[in-house]
Order: structure tokens, then sequence, then C-alpha cells
């Protein structure tokens, strides 16, 4: 995993400081592969209830852990009983690990 263990803390803080209800904060692709140079950080955030707006709170979550990374480009991807999941999902939870 290229992720310090300063920069899990405060992606953790970041996030759960947005999404409280938040079940798990998953890293998964690029980052994930020890062997490889730069790319963005790829989360999945598991919610045990449905969630509103998930546009809105998907930007803002990605805002800030953009921010908690010194700016590096976050991508969010949200998992919550009310929403669709897709084959990115699955890769996610076959290939993440939970931070």
């Amino acid at each position: 995993m290229r992720l310090r263990p300063q920069d899990v803390i405060a992606l953790r803080t970041a996030i759960y400081a947005l999404a409280p209800d938040a079940r798990a904060i998953r890293l998964f692709g690029s980052r994930l592969d020890d062997n490889a140079r730069g790319g963005d950080v790829d989360l999945m955030i598991d919610f045990e209830k449905p969630i509103d707006n998930p546009a809105v709170l998907s930007a803002s979550l990605a805002v800030g852990a953009s921010r908690a990374m010194s700016n590096r480009k976050v991508d969010i991807l949200l998992r919550a009983p009310n929403l669709m999941n897709s084959a990115i999902h699955q890769i996610a939870l076959e290939e993440g690990i939970v931070l």
C-alpha cells in the first residue's frame, strides 16, 4: 500500500468528520501496488443506512480527502443500500483494503 500511516490517519479524520456514520473506508486501485508510482487515491466509503444527496456527499468527501492529502486527487465511490452497485464496487470489495 502506497500511503504513509499519517496519510491514512488524515484521510480517516477528514472522512469521518464529514460522514460520521460511514461504516468503512476502503482503499483500492493503483495505490495498492507497491511497485507503481504516482496515481490518485481511490476510496470506497460504505454506509449501513441509505444516504441523502449522494452526489453532494461524494463531492464533499472528495474535497475533504484531497485537502487531507495535500491536494492529491482523490476519487470517492459510495456504497449504501439505496445506491446501485456497479462492477467497480465489486472490484473495490474484492481487492480493496479497509483503512
